[in-house]
């Protein structure tokens, strides 16, 4: 039932004395009632007992594994607020608007919440009566009279803001605590934004689980935040179906993995995987590398095409009949024949290995034919055993041999002449020879076993794409693709393997490509991974990076990226921003680390970002000042705030402050000026709150005003 909406404001500090009809007080109690309600959860939960209703004992583990999974979804988590917003329906959802009616009062959070009597007392964030939290507006009230946001000190609720959406006597203003949470300092790895989603954002959220989405978002926009909620948010629509067919988050890199992991389990989303591309591709052991040149013929879909041609060479066509002995009869299958089977199945184009288990089978077909002509009645035991005869697995092996994946992209790349046969008229002389590991007068040693092989990365991904040839990649019901602009074409189709009968987020920055085949256009890419009908979202509103700091970077975008929207800050705060000249004659180094010291005296992370050449000698000089540090990824504590990032490892992650060490030494660490202004327009983008520039070089021309 409704209560009157409370139109106070308070940013009181926790007081006990605080009288009970204080509305700040009486938040607070409703938050302490909903802690409680969650603990008897659990210990509902945990005090089950399935002796009495488990068959066997797959089935006891599997409904163990089910219940400890819930036990720990309905773990309190201290310091992250159970709810963060109420809302007062002027009518009750779903009920006829009739004059009178009285509404309802929701608290929307991380997860549902129910008393004794299974009554909510919190309402999940996904939930569709939570979605005027994120959509209502002045213009549009959806029916709500009060929307209210709740701000919190660690675990403690201190403060509340209301909006009165349907009183035209009060101005459109923007939420201060809003802001303030986006801006609240980070310590640790990525959090939920379930409290700051905005409109634009929610929209791509709650998308249907039938279609593939594609989110252009340049840096702060919260592309990635967007994408994780999306997955809770299917989760939570598609339960059943997601948990049959599974979903993935794929990153650029371990760190990056690392530092997003804490975002689904904090919504209660345990069972959700990640991993890499290199992951999904880990036929072999990767121990080399590629020049650029080589990588990205490797990466073009072209190659495709050379291996698709390579594995159906192996298919030979028969020239000898095929003679079956059984007792004391001889059935003969003509050479004409089996032709008229192989010309089929290659006609349908149907996986290399379906084929060769079922050339023996249309073999045993043909042979019991003949046997009925004969007057015998021969039954499935018959035509299995005939599919397994002597004569009958002889001749499929010749005709249509098995074939090793990984062996057939050695000899693709070992072997000039097979290389030469299947590449014609798809790839030039002088890109076969730039991809052969030993090409004809290098005077290398051709490898010889697929152990001994130094395979790449690009490799690997030639091996998972003649697997598919080989047999089918099982397919995910839904997978998150972050960084995706990075990506080959090869990659791309090896990813769209992963959802081929799902669906996919698709999550990138044209402006962010930092690899020598960087995507061009989203809509080439989602054509390599198989998802031509996805819808292109852009996000331009920038929530993370300050203003000074994304004008300053936004310098690079005609550069790197001509024709993208520039990201538009809407933070009120505009954050530090400061360049810096290091004097060449004094210690450069030092002038660093002094920088990283003044960053450190305010609360919240700070990352020192600077070409992956300059990173020895700047952990020489924290380490001689005797700063500790972290890597790109590990996480942040109140007692090592400071982490050293190679600006290689810095796309994806973000610190409250950031010293960038010498933009054109960056730069200058890329094979090519665009990829290098590319990665600097990635470091410059990582601040949240502040950002000083040094530099002791000349600064790039094109961060020219």
């Amino acid at each position: 039932m409704s209560t009157p909406p409370d139109s106070a404001t308070s940013d009181a500090a926790p007081s006990s004395s605080a009288p009970s009809d204080d509305p700040l007080s009486r938040e607070r109690a409703h938050l302490t009632h909903s802690r409680a309600a969650l603990r008897s959860m659990r210990e509902d939960v945990e005090s089950l007992d399935i002796r009495d209703v488990t068959a066997n004992w797959v089935n006891a583990e599997a409904l163990t594994h089910q219940i400890d999974e819930r036990i720990k979804a309905l773990a309190d988590l201290s310091h992250t607020p159970l709810f963060f917003g109420r809302l007062d329906y002027l009518h009750s959802p779903g009920a006829e608007q009739a004059e009178g009616a009285e509404g309802e009062r929701f608290y929307i959070g991380r997860r549902h919440v129910h008393d004794a009597d299974g009554d909510p007392m919190v309402i999940d964030w996904r939930a569709p009566v939570s979605q005027p939290f994120y959509r209502a507006s002045k213009t549009d009230p959806l029916d709500v009279a009060l929307r209210r946001r709740f701000g919190y000190t660690g675990g403690d609720l201190t403060a509340y803001e209301d909006e009165h959406l349907m009183d035209p006597a009060e101005a459109a203003t923007t939420s201060r605590l809003l802001q303030q949470e986006i801006e609240r300092p980070r310590v640790g790895p990525m959090r939920d934004i379930v409290a700051t989603i905005q409109p634009e954002q929610d929209e791509i959220v709650r998308s249907g689980l039938g279609g593939t989405v594609c989110v252009q978002g340049g840096p702060g926009t919260g592309k990635t935040a967007v994408g994780l909620h999306r997955v809770a948010y299917l989760l939570y629509a598609h339960r059943d179906r997601l948990a049959r067919t599974g979903t993935l988050v794929i990153g650029p890199n371990r760190s990056f993995l690392h530092y997003i992991e804490q975002v689904l389990p904090a919504l209660g989303e345990l069972a959700v995987k990640q991993a890499t591309v290199d992951d999904l591709v880990a036929h072999v052991e990767v121990r080399g590398t590629d020049e650029a040149v080589a990588a990205v013929v490797k990466g073009d879909a072209r190659m495709a095409e050379v291996l698709r041609r390579a594995v159906r060479s192996h298919v030979t066509m028969p020239t000898e009949p095929v003679v079956v002995v059984r007792g004391s009869r001889r059935w003969r299958v003509p050479a004409y024949e089996l032709e008229e089977m192989v010309r089929e199945l290659l006609a349908r184009d149907i996986r290399y290995g379906a084929a060769h288990e079922a050339l023996p089978q249309r073999i045993a077909h043909a042979v019991l034919v003949q046997m009925e002509r004969s007057g015998e009645a021969p039954d499935d035991r018959v035509q299995d055993a005939v599919a397994r005869n002597t004569a009958v697995k002889a001749a499929v092996k010749a005709i249509w041999p098995p074939v090793d994946p990984a062996k057939l992209v050695l000899r693709l790349l070992s072997d000039p002449d097979f290389l030469a046969a299947h590449a014609e008229g798809i790839l030039t002389e002088d890109e076969q020879k730039t991809i052969l590991w030993a090409p004809p007068g290098s005077g290398k040693r051709a490898v010889r076993s697929v152990k001994s092989a130094k395979w790449s990365a690009a490799d690997a991904v030639l091996i998972d794409e003649a697997t598919d040839l080989v047999r089918r990649t099982h397919s995910l019901g839904h997978v998150v693709l972050d960084e995706a602009q990075d990506l080959s074409p090869m990659q791309y189709r090896a990813v769209g393997r992963r959802c081929s009968t799902g669906s996919a987020t698709v999550l990138g920055d044209l402006a962010q490509g930092t690899t020598p085949w960087a995507t061009r256009s989203w809509d080439e890419a989602l054509a390599h991974l198989g998802k031509r009908d996805a819808v292109v979202e852009e996000l331009t509103a920038g929530f993370r990076v300050p203003t000074d700091v994304i004008t300053y970077a936004s310098r690079l975008l005609p550069h790197i990226a001509p024709g993208l929207t520039p990201v538009a800050s809407v933070r009120e705060n505009p954050g530090f921003f400061e360049v810096r000249t290091t004097t060449g004659d004094g210690d450069p180094d030092a002038e660093v680390v002094a920088a990283c010291e003044e960053l450190l005296r305010n609360e919240g992370s700070v990352g020192l970002i600077a070409a992956d050449a300059r990173v020895p000698a700047l952990a020489e000089a924290l380490t001689a000042a005797g700063h500790t540090y972290l890597g790109p990824g590990e996480e942040t504590t109140l007692a090592t705030r400071l982490t050293l990032v190679p600006a290689s490892l810095a796309k994806g992650l973000e610190y409250d402050y950031v010293v960038l060490d010498e933009p054109q030494a960056v730069v200058d660490g890329e094979p090519d000026e665009r990829t290098g202004l590319r990665r600097l327009y990635v470091s410059l983008t990582r601040a949240v709150s502040g950002l000083i520039v040094t530099h002791t070089a000349p600064l790039p021309q094109q961060l020219a005003p």
